[in-house]
């Protein structure tokens, strides 16, 4: 890895120019009226800002919400077949410009390459998957118990929808909020995470070359509190779709409940992996590598805990520890890298705390366990992926949910199996590894068809 990655880059592959990007609002680029801006820097090279965005205030998102609801009518209005046309064509922009713009991507947040591909990937297929969906908002008839009726459902917009997007995957989840509420005729004020709002200029770009209407799609930057608050609180704003911490979605479920606000809240969870007796251990070790390290740990679905049967825990945890301390650690924008930095300072300072409470909580590091500093990675925030085993289901790395702090933790956890239940620890995602899981399944829906069957059979001879 070399920090100078980022300008090798950029002289080969034409990463965009240090520049002040605006706030897109009523199909213009504005400035905020507070006159202010933030900085933007590269997680890998903080010597390399990114670009300067609009320091947004109450004001601001108020003058989005206004265009967006004076939008609504006409675009509602429109046919979604139509609709359909404008989102078909941001998908054939996106995949024009899919390299170009994970490159950016990879700059401003620091996954790699592979990955960032893979999110702009995703915001393509959501565009065509809503494109296509502009011909199948179909609704419901049925009989009516009356003379002469029919019942009849239609599917309706709602209004204004105010998306509040998190920074690890920053054009997809965009992507799959924006233009699920797009095709069915609702507008959009989208305030992105700071950590990431060039992601969500791109796709306005891509929105905007490709003839939306204007008001249709806004996009406001700056703080949680400045922006994302007076966004939930505005009337105009029918619905509200957030993804971040639990702490963070509490506290918006509670600001939403007094005027019964539609709200989709996806947040923090303490996802784990479980590799059974018969499992292919090798085929378990890369499930985990990818699990535990993909985007340096930092989404919703790390796994953050591995629960390993104890015929195979010897085995499983020597050939994690090794992969893992194999991963090649850099900046994403060089093609040999397999795990960029955190995203943030704050990030790594979480990591650094949570490997040290795991340590001192009597857990095993034999993998990783100690920041990366010194020469090229000194402008960076990297951390060396780290497996900790040995670990006791009561400590509390293992149980608290790095969501909840508004971070994510980049290591692995390796527990035995025949740990107690953990109690009111939840994850978002569950992986298992087992050979006879398939036919333990087949076996238990076996044995409940013969139930029913049998149970069947006795109503009908009585």
């Amino acid at each position: 890895m070399s920090a100078t990655a980022t300008e090798k880059s950029s002289a080969s592959h034409e990463l965009r120019e240090t520049r002040e990007y605006k706030n897109y609002i009523n199909g213009e680029w504005v400035a905020s009226k507070t006159g202010q801006t933030f900085e933007n820097r590269n997680p890998a090279n903080t010597d390399d800002l990114v670009g300067t965005f609009q320091e947004s205030n109450s004001d601001d998102v108020n003058a989005a919400i206004d265009a967006a609801d004076r939008a609504y009518n006409a675009w509602r209005l429109t046919p979604a077949p139509r609709r359909a046309d404008y989102i078909y064509r941001v998908g054939e922009i996106l995949k024009r410009d899919k390299d170009k713009i994970a490159r950016e991507m990879t700059r401003e947040m620091g996954k790699v390459l592979q990955e960032t591909r893979g999110d702009v990937q995703e915001a393509i297929d959501m565009a065509y998957l809503a494109a296509g969906e502009g011909r199948r908002l179909y609704g419901q008839t049925t009989p009516s118990e009356l003379p002469n009726k029919f019942n009849m459902s239609v599917r309706m917009p709602l209004g204004v929808a105010g998306l509040i997007t998190p920074w690890n995957f920053p054009i997809a989840i965009p992507a799959w909020k924006g233009m699920a509420a797009l095709i069915c005729g609702n507008t959009v004020v989208i305030k992105p995470a700071s950590l990431t709002p060039l992601s969500v200029i791109m796709l306005a770009e891509a929105f905007e070359e490709a003839g939306l209407p204007k008001g249709v799609w806004n996009v406001v930057t700056g703080g949680g509190r400045e922006v994302g608050e007076p966004m939930i609180q505005n009337d105009k704003v029918k619905v509200i779709s957030f993804t971040g911490s639990t702490e963070v979605g509490r506290g918006i479920s509670k600001m939403c409940a007094p005027t019964f606000k539609h709200l989709h809240l996806e947040m923090g969870g303490k996802n784990i992996i479980m590799v059974m007796d018969d499992a292919d251990v090798d085929l378990a070790v890369d499930g985990a590598l990818w699990g535990a390290f993909g985007t340096a740990g930092q989404r919703c679905t790390a796994a953050s805990r591995i629960v390993a049967h104890t015929k195979i825990y010897d085995e499983f945890v020597e050939k994690l520890a090794k992969r893992a301390k194999s991963l090649r650690v850099g900046n994403g924008l060089d093609e040999k890298t397999d795990m960029g930095p955190n995203v943030s300072a704050g990030q790594r300072k979480t990591v650094e705390e949570y490997v040290e409470i795991g340590t001192n909580e009597g857990a095993k590091v034999v993998a990783g366990g100690k920041s990366l500093t010194d020469g090229d990675y000194a402008k960076g925030f990297f951390h060396q992926p780290t497996v900790f085993a040995d670990v006791k289901p009561t400590m509390r790395f293992v149980r608290r949910s790095d969501r909840d702090r508004q971070r994510r933790a980049l290591r692995t956890v390796v527990i035995d199996l025949h740990a107690r239940h953990q109690q009111g620890v939840h994850g978002d995602a569950r992986y298992v590894h087992g050979h006879l899981l398939r036919e333990r399944a087949d076996d238990r829906r076996r044995s409940a068809s013969a139930v029913r069957r049998h149970e069947g059979d006795r109503q009908r001879s009585s």
